[in-house]
Protein backbone atom coordinates (compact mmCIF):
# COMPACT_ATOMS: atom_id res chain seq x y z
CA UNK A 1 0.00 0.00 0.00
CA UNK A 2 1.20 3.55 -1.09
CA UNK A 3 3.19 5.42 2.14
CA UNK A 4 0.14 8.28 0.94
CA UNK A 5 -2.37 6.09 2.80
CA UNK A 6 -0.94 6.59 6.17
CA UNK A 7 -0.82 9.88 5.58
CA UNK A 8 -4.60 9.74 4.93
CA UNK A 9 -4.65 7.74 8.03
CA UNK A 10 -3.15 9.47 10.71
CA UNK A 11 -5.32 12.52 9.68
CA UNK A 12 -8.29 10.09 10.03
CA UNK A 13 -7.20 9.15 13.37
CA UNK A 14 -7.11 12.87 14.87
CA UNK A 15 -10.90 13.28 12.97
CA UNK A 16 -12.17 10.23 15.17
CA UNK A 17 -10.27 11.42 18.37
CA UNK A 18 -12.04 14.81 18.22
CA UNK A 19 -15.41 13.64 17.30
CA UNK A 20 -15.53 10.36 20.29
CA UNK A 21 -13.60 11.86 23.10
CA UNK A 22 -15.70 14.63 23.79
CA UNK A 23 -18.08 11.99 24.99
CA UNK A 24 -15.84 10.72 27.75
CA UNK A 25 -15.13 15.21 28.68
CA UNK A 26 -18.72 15.89 29.15
CA UNK A 27 -19.04 16.29 33.09
CA UNK A 28 -15.28 18.32 32.70
CA UNK A 29 -16.62 20.55 30.13
CA UNK A 30 -19.81 20.92 31.87
CA UNK A 31 -18.43 21.72 35.65
CA UNK A 32 -15.83 23.82 33.93
CA UNK A 33 -18.50 26.24 31.76
CA UNK A 34 -21.48 26.36 34.70
CA UNK A 35 -24.16 24.26 32.00
CA UNK A 36 -25.86 20.86 32.79
CA UNK A 37 -25.03 17.65 31.23
CA UNK A 38 -27.82 17.93 28.46
CA UNK A 39 -26.19 20.88 27.80
CA UNK A 40 -22.88 19.93 27.21
CA UNK A 41 -24.39 16.91 24.82
CA UNK A 42 -25.27 19.89 22.36
CA UNK A 43 -21.42 19.38 21.99
CA UNK A 44 -22.20 16.21 20.57
CA UNK A 45 -25.39 16.99 18.41
CA UNK A 46 -23.76 19.64 16.92
CA UNK A 47 -20.56 17.72 15.60
CA UNK A 48 -22.91 15.13 14.05
CA UNK A 49 -24.70 17.89 12.24
CA UNK A 50 -21.72 19.90 11.28
CA UNK A 51 -20.65 16.56 9.40
CA UNK A 52 -24.14 15.99 7.51
CA UNK A 53 -24.21 19.88 6.41
CA UNK A 54 -20.48 19.90 5.73
CA UNK A 55 -19.90 17.03 3.61
CA UNK A 56 -21.66 18.26 0.48
CA UNK A 57 -20.94 22.10 1.47
CA UNK A 58 -17.24 21.51 1.21
CA UNK A 59 -17.30 19.03 -1.49
CA UNK A 60 -19.25 21.21 -3.57
CA UNK A 61 -16.87 24.28 -2.47
CA UNK A 62 -14.22 21.94 -3.60
CA UNK A 63 -14.87 21.26 -6.97
CA UNK A 64 -12.51 23.55 -8.90
CA UNK A 65 -8.98 22.78 -6.03
CA UNK A 66 -6.79 19.80 -6.93
CA UNK A 67 -7.89 16.99 -4.11
CA UNK A 68 -4.65 17.05 -2.76
CA UNK A 69 -5.32 20.88 -2.21
CA UNK A 70 -8.59 20.63 -0.44
CA UNK A 71 -7.35 17.75 1.38
CA UNK A 72 -4.57 20.27 2.81
CA UNK A 73 -7.61 22.81 3.35
CA UNK A 74 -9.53 20.62 5.29
CA UNK A 75 -6.77 19.85 7.34
CA UNK A 76 -6.34 23.17 7.91
CA UNK A 77 -10.10 23.51 8.81
CA UNK A 78 -9.76 21.07 11.55
CA UNK A 79 -6.84 22.27 12.92
CA UNK A 80 -8.31 25.51 13.16
CA UNK A 81 -11.36 24.49 15.04
CA UNK A 82 -9.67 22.40 17.21
CA UNK A 83 -7.29 25.14 18.18
CA UNK A 84 -10.43 27.24 18.97
CA UNK A 85 -12.30 24.66 21.27
CA UNK A 86 -8.63 24.48 23.17
CA UNK A 87 -8.96 28.21 23.92
CA UNK A 88 -13.04 28.83 24.08
CA UNK A 89 -13.59 31.22 26.68
CA UNK A 90 -17.14 30.39 26.69
CA UNK A 91 -19.07 27.72 25.84
CA UNK A 92 -20.64 29.03 23.24
CA UNK A 93 -17.25 29.62 21.54
CA UNK A 94 -16.40 25.59 21.92
CA UNK A 95 -19.51 24.75 20.29
CA UNK A 96 -18.55 26.82 17.46
CA UNK A 97 -14.86 25.46 17.23
CA UNK A 98 -16.59 21.97 17.49
CA UNK A 99 -18.99 22.97 14.24
CA UNK A 100 -15.49 24.35 12.91
CA UNK A 101 -13.47 21.27 13.29
CA UNK A 102 -16.89 18.89 11.87
CA UNK A 103 -17.08 21.00 8.75
CA UNK A 104 -13.65 19.22 7.52
CA UNK A 105 -14.86 15.36 8.69
CA UNK A 106 -17.50 14.81 5.75
CA UNK A 107 -15.58 16.05 3.01
CA UNK A 108 -12.26 14.92 3.95
CA UNK A 109 -13.55 11.11 4.31
CA UNK A 110 -15.17 11.74 1.12
CA UNK A 111 -12.20 13.41 -1.06
CA UNK A 112 -9.71 10.89 0.68
CA UNK A 113 -11.93 7.82 -0.07
CA UNK A 114 -11.30 8.56 -4.07
CA UNK A 115 -7.84 9.74 -3.55
CA UNK A 116 -7.30 6.44 -2.14
CA UNK A 117 -8.84 4.37 -4.56
CA UNK A 118 -7.30 6.25 -7.37
CA UNK A 119 -3.68 5.28 -5.69
CA UNK A 120 -4.49 1.75 -5.96
CA UNK A 121 -5.25 -1.14 -9.11
CA UNK A 122 -9.17 -1.86 -9.22
CA UNK A 123 -9.00 -4.69 -7.25
CA UNK A 124 -7.26 -3.12 -4.34
CA UNK A 125 -9.75 -0.44 -4.44
CA UNK A 126 -11.73 -1.18 -1.15
CA UNK A 127 -8.32 -2.80 0.64
CA UNK A 128 -7.34 1.17 0.28
CA UNK A 129 -10.33 2.60 1.66
CA UNK A 130 -10.24 0.67 4.77
CA UNK A 131 -6.91 1.49 4.97
CA UNK A 132 -7.54 5.13 5.38
CA UNK A 133 -10.71 4.71 7.17
CA UNK A 134 -8.00 2.37 9.85
CA UNK A 135 -7.22 5.65 11.48
CA UNK A 136 -10.71 6.33 12.58
CA UNK A 137 -11.44 2.79 13.75
CA UNK A 138 -7.74 3.35 15.89
CA UNK A 139 -8.70 6.36 17.40
CA UNK A 140 -11.81 4.74 19.03
CA UNK A 141 -8.63 2.23 20.74
CA UNK A 142 -6.21 4.15 21.46
CA UNK A 143 -6.65 7.92 20.76
CA UNK A 144 -10.17 8.61 22.47
CA UNK A 145 -9.55 6.86 25.47
CA UNK A 146 -6.07 8.36 25.96
CA UNK A 147 -7.61 11.84 25.14
CA UNK A 148 -10.09 11.24 27.74
CA UNK A 149 -7.56 10.41 30.47
CA UNK A 150 -5.51 13.39 29.89
CA UNK A 151 -8.64 15.70 29.80
CA UNK A 152 -10.37 14.00 33.28
CA UNK A 153 -6.46 14.14 34.86
CA UNK A 154 -4.58 17.14 32.89
CA UNK A 155 -7.50 19.34 31.12
CA UNK A 156 -9.97 19.07 28.36
CA UNK A 157 -8.11 21.94 26.78
CA UNK A 158 -5.09 20.08 26.47
CA UNK A 159 -6.84 17.05 24.73
CA UNK A 160 -8.06 19.24 22.45
CA UNK A 161 -4.82 20.61 21.90
CA UNK A 162 -2.98 17.56 21.30
CA UNK A 163 -5.85 16.91 18.70
CA UNK A 164 -5.04 20.21 16.57
CA UNK A 165 -1.12 18.67 16.85
CA UNK A 166 -2.37 15.43 15.28
CA UNK A 167 -4.11 17.59 12.95
CA UNK A 168 -0.84 19.37 11.76
CA UNK A 169 1.29 15.82 11.29
CA UNK A 170 -1.81 14.67 9.18
CA UNK A 171 -1.37 18.05 7.39
CA UNK A 172 2.34 17.67 6.55
CA UNK A 173 1.91 14.14 5.72
CA UNK A 174 -0.47 14.76 3.03
CA UNK A 175 1.62 18.05 1.90
CA UNK A 176 4.32 15.10 2.04
CA UNK A 177 3.32 11.70 0.35
CA UNK A 178 0.14 11.97 -1.62
CA UNK A 179 0.56 12.73 -5.27
CA UNK A 180 -0.69 15.65 -6.81
CA UNK A 181 -4.14 14.86 -8.31
CA UNK A 182 -5.45 17.40 -10.71
CA UNK A 183 -9.10 17.35 -10.79
CA UNK A 184 -10.87 15.88 -13.40
CA UNK A 185 -11.10 17.33 -16.88
CA UNK A 186 -14.91 17.79 -17.83
CA UNK A 187 -16.47 16.86 -14.39
CA UNK A 188 -18.49 19.78 -12.90
CA UNK A 189 -20.70 20.32 -10.41
CA UNK A 190 -23.74 19.16 -12.54
CA UNK A 191 -22.32 16.20 -12.92
CA UNK A 192 -21.28 15.55 -9.23
CA UNK A 193 -25.06 16.32 -8.89
CA UNK A 194 -26.05 13.55 -11.50
CA UNK A 195 -24.87 11.08 -9.46
CA UNK A 196 -27.87 11.22 -7.12
CA UNK A 197 -30.12 10.43 -9.79
CA UNK A 198 -28.90 7.10 -9.81
CA UNK A 199 -31.02 4.25 -7.18
CA UNK A 200 -28.25 2.68 -6.63
CA UNK A 201 -26.53 5.24 -5.21
CA UNK A 202 -29.51 6.35 -2.83
CA UNK A 203 -30.19 2.70 -1.69
CA UNK A 204 -26.42 2.26 -0.64
CA UNK A 205 -26.72 5.66 1.23
CA UNK A 206 -30.16 4.33 2.98
CA UNK A 207 -28.26 1.33 3.43
CA UNK A 208 -25.10 3.15 5.67
CA UNK A 209 -27.95 5.02 7.47
CA UNK A 210 -29.87 1.89 8.73
CA UNK A 211 -26.72 -0.23 9.08
CA UNK A 212 -24.46 2.06 10.69
CA UNK A 213 -27.48 3.17 12.82
CA UNK A 214 -27.90 -0.12 13.88
CA UNK A 215 -24.47 0.07 15.37
CA UNK A 216 -25.22 3.62 17.46
CA UNK A 217 -28.31 2.54 18.57
CA UNK A 218 -27.14 0.22 21.15
CA UNK A 219 -23.62 1.20 21.55
CA UNK A 220 -24.93 4.60 22.07
CA UNK A 221 -26.54 3.57 25.33
CA UNK A 222 -23.70 1.03 26.41
CA UNK A 223 -23.05 3.09 29.36
CA UNK A 224 -25.74 2.40 31.40
CA UNK A 225 -26.65 -0.96 29.51
CA UNK A 226 -23.34 -1.97 31.21
CA UNK A 227 -24.13 -0.65 34.55
CA UNK A 228 -27.63 -1.28 35.57
CA UNK A 229 -27.94 -4.64 33.46
CA UNK A 230 -24.53 -6.08 32.95
CA UNK A 231 -23.94 -5.04 36.81
CA UNK A 232 -20.26 -3.67 35.59
CA UNK A 233 -18.59 -0.98 37.49
CA UNK A 234 -18.33 2.48 35.73
CA UNK A 235 -14.72 2.64 35.51
CA UNK A 236 -15.12 -0.09 33.57
CA UNK A 237 -17.33 1.36 30.69
CA UNK A 238 -13.99 2.62 28.94
CA UNK A 239 -12.68 -0.76 28.22
CA UNK A 240 -15.94 -2.01 27.29
CA UNK A 241 -15.47 1.10 24.03
CA UNK A 242 -11.65 -0.53 23.61
CA UNK A 243 -13.18 -3.81 23.12
CA UNK A 244 -15.98 -2.05 20.68
CA UNK A 245 -12.84 0.12 19.47
CA UNK A 246 -10.87 -3.62 18.40
CA UNK A 247 -13.71 -4.87 17.06
CA UNK A 248 -14.44 -1.83 15.03
CA UNK A 249 -10.57 -2.27 13.33
CA UNK A 250 -10.72 -5.92 12.69
CA UNK A 251 -13.93 -5.60 10.84
CA UNK A 252 -12.62 -2.56 8.61
CA UNK A 253 -10.33 -4.58 7.41
CA UNK A 254 -11.89 -7.63 6.70
CA UNK A 255 -14.75 -5.38 4.54
CA UNK A 256 -12.10 -4.00 2.97
CA UNK A 257 -10.24 -7.24 2.03
CA UNK A 258 -13.61 -9.20 1.46
CA UNK A 259 -15.45 -6.01 -0.06
CA UNK A 260 -12.87 -6.55 -3.33
CA UNK A 261 -13.47 -9.90 -3.81
CA UNK A 262 -17.55 -10.08 -3.37
CA UNK A 263 -18.97 -6.54 -2.28
CA UNK A 264 -22.51 -7.73 -2.26
CA UNK A 265 -21.90 -10.91 -0.35
CA UNK A 266 -20.11 -9.22 2.05
CA UNK A 267 -22.87 -6.84 2.87
CA UNK A 268 -25.44 -9.78 3.11
CA UNK A 269 -23.13 -11.45 5.58
CA UNK A 270 -22.30 -8.20 7.80
CA UNK A 271 -25.80 -6.74 7.61
CA UNK A 272 -27.34 -10.23 7.97
CA UNK A 273 -25.25 -11.03 11.62
CA UNK A 274 -25.11 -7.87 12.52
CA UNK A 275 -29.25 -7.71 13.05
CA UNK A 276 -28.66 -11.28 14.65
CA UNK A 277 -26.06 -10.21 17.34
CA UNK A 278 -27.93 -6.85 18.32
CA UNK A 279 -31.05 -9.27 18.63
CA UNK A 280 -29.40 -11.26 21.08
CA UNK A 281 -27.22 -8.49 22.91
CA UNK A 282 -30.68 -8.10 24.47
CA UNK A 283 -29.90 -11.20 26.35
CA UNK A 284 -26.34 -10.99 26.12
CA UNK A 285 -26.09 -7.91 27.87
CA UNK A 286 -27.21 -9.61 31.78
CA UNK A 287 -23.85 -11.58 31.42
CA UNK A 288 -20.53 -9.51 31.53
CA UNK A 289 -18.67 -11.95 29.39
CA UNK A 290 -21.36 -12.53 26.41
CA UNK A 291 -21.67 -8.65 26.91
CA UNK A 292 -18.14 -7.47 26.39
CA UNK A 293 -17.84 -10.72 23.65
CA UNK A 294 -20.76 -8.94 21.75
CA UNK A 295 -19.71 -5.69 22.45
CA UNK A 296 -16.39 -6.72 19.99
CA UNK A 297 -18.77 -8.18 17.88
CA UNK A 298 -20.99 -5.36 17.00
CA UNK A 299 -18.14 -3.12 16.25
CA UNK A 300 -16.67 -5.71 13.89
CA UNK A 301 -19.76 -6.36 12.15
CA UNK A 302 -20.62 -3.05 11.87
CA UNK A 303 -17.55 -1.57 10.86
CA UNK A 304 -17.23 -4.75 8.47
CA UNK A 305 -20.05 -2.58 6.30
CA UNK A 306 -18.17 0.63 6.00
CA UNK A 307 -15.53 -0.29 2.92
CA UNK A 308 -18.11 -1.90 0.84
CA UNK A 309 -20.71 0.82 1.13
CA UNK A 310 -18.35 3.23 0.28
CA UNK A 311 -16.87 1.52 -2.97
CA UNK A 312 -20.40 0.94 -3.87
CA UNK A 313 -21.30 4.71 -4.19
CA UNK A 314 -17.84 4.92 -5.72
CA UNK A 315 -18.73 2.66 -8.50
CA UNK A 316 -22.09 3.20 -8.81
CA UNK A 317 -21.36 7.19 -8.86
CA UNK A 318 -18.40 6.45 -11.84
CA UNK A 319 -17.40 9.70 -13.15
CA UNK A 320 -17.93 12.09 -10.63
CA UNK A 321 -17.91 10.66 -6.87
CA UNK A 322 -16.43 12.90 -4.64
CA UNK A 323 -19.79 14.82 -3.68
CA UNK A 324 -21.16 11.39 -3.35
CA UNK A 325 -18.95 9.44 -1.45
CA UNK A 326 -18.71 12.61 0.83
CA UNK A 327 -22.26 12.86 1.69
CA UNK A 328 -22.25 8.72 2.50
CA UNK A 329 -19.89 9.41 5.07
CA UNK A 330 -22.61 12.40 6.18
CA UNK A 331 -25.28 9.86 6.06
CA UNK A 332 -23.41 7.42 8.61
CA UNK A 333 -23.55 10.71 11.11
CA UNK A 334 -27.26 10.53 10.04
CA UNK A 335 -27.43 7.00 11.14
CA UNK A 336 -25.85 8.01 14.30
CA UNK A 337 -27.71 10.77 14.90
CA UNK A 338 -31.17 9.01 14.33
CA UNK A 339 -30.47 5.65 15.99
CA UNK A 340 -29.68 7.60 18.95
CA UNK A 341 -32.69 9.26 19.13
CA UNK A 342 -34.82 6.29 18.51
CA UNK A 343 -32.97 4.37 21.00
CA UNK A 344 -33.73 7.47 23.78
CA UNK A 345 -37.37 7.14 22.85
CA UNK A 346 -37.73 3.67 23.69
CA UNK A 347 -36.32 3.83 26.75
CA UNK A 348 -37.77 6.81 27.81
CA UNK A 349 -41.02 4.92 27.10
CA UNK A 350 -39.96 2.54 29.77
CA UNK A 351 -38.96 -0.97 27.61
CA UNK A 352 -35.54 -0.58 29.71
CA UNK A 353 -32.30 0.18 28.74
CA UNK A 354 -31.25 -3.09 26.49
CA UNK A 355 -34.62 -1.72 23.95
CA UNK A 356 -32.04 0.42 21.66
CA UNK A 357 -30.69 -3.05 20.97
CA UNK A 358 -33.98 -4.04 19.07
CA UNK A 359 -33.90 -0.80 17.26
CA UNK A 360 -30.40 -1.38 16.20
CA UNK A 361 -31.50 -5.14 15.00
CA UNK A 362 -34.56 -3.82 13.17
CA UNK A 363 -32.61 -1.08 11.60
CA UNK A 364 -29.76 -3.87 10.33
CA UNK A 365 -32.32 -6.00 9.17
CA UNK A 366 -34.18 -3.01 7.22
CA UNK A 367 -30.34 -2.30 5.75
CA UNK A 368 -30.03 -5.82 4.47
CA UNK A 369 -33.40 -5.78 2.48
CA UNK A 370 -32.32 -3.01 1.04
CA UNK A 371 -28.84 -4.44 -0.34
CA UNK A 372 -31.25 -7.77 -1.31
CA UNK A 373 -33.22 -5.07 -3.78
CA UNK A 374 -30.04 -3.24 -4.81
CA UNK A 375 -28.99 -5.99 -6.04
CA UNK A 376 -32.01 -7.46 -7.60
CA UNK A 377 -32.59 -4.00 -9.24
CA UNK A 378 -28.81 -4.56 -10.46
CA UNK A 379 -29.47 -8.01 -12.11
CA UNK A 380 -32.60 -6.61 -13.88
CA UNK A 381 -30.94 -3.88 -15.23
CA UNK A 382 -27.92 -5.74 -16.50
CA UNK A 383 -30.54 -8.36 -18.38
CA UNK A 384 -32.27 -5.05 -19.73
CA UNK A 385 -28.84 -3.74 -20.95
CA UNK A 386 -27.71 -7.70 -22.67
CA UNK A 387 -31.46 -7.69 -23.76
CA UNK A 388 -31.26 -3.73 -25.61
CA UNK A 389 -27.89 -4.73 -26.70
CA UNK A 390 -28.58 -8.05 -28.44
CA UNK A 391 -31.47 -6.52 -30.19
CA UNK A 392 -33.84 -8.48 -29.05
CA UNK A 393 -37.34 -6.69 -27.87
CA UNK A 394 -37.40 -7.21 -24.20
CA UNK A 395 -40.36 -9.97 -23.44
CA UNK A 396 -39.73 -11.71 -26.66
CA UNK A 397 -37.32 -14.71 -27.35
CA UNK A 398 -33.92 -14.50 -28.97
CA UNK A 399 -34.12 -15.98 -32.25
CA UNK A 400 -32.18 -19.19 -32.42
CA UNK A 401 -30.09 -19.64 -35.75
CA UNK A 402 -29.05 -23.24 -36.93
Amino acid sequence: MPLALLALAIGAFGIGTTEFVIMGLLPEVAGDFGVSIPTAGLLVTGYALGVVIGAPLMTVLGTKVPRKRMLMLLMGLFIAGNLLSAVAPAFAILLIGRVVASLAHGAFFGIGSVVAAELVAPDKKAGAIAMMFTGLTVANVVGVPLGTLIGQNIGWRVTFGLVAALGVVGLAGIAKLVPEMPRQEGVHLRHELAAFKNAQVLLAMAMTVLGFGGVFAAITYIAPMMTHVAGFADGSVTWMLVLFGLGMVGGNLIGGKFADRALMPMLYVSLGALAVVLALFTLTAHNKIAAAVTIALIGALGFATVPPLQKRVLDQAHGAPTLASAVNIGAFNLGNALSAWLGGIVIAAGFGYTAPDWVGASLAAAALLLAVLSAALERRDSARSTVVASGTPAGQPTPVHH
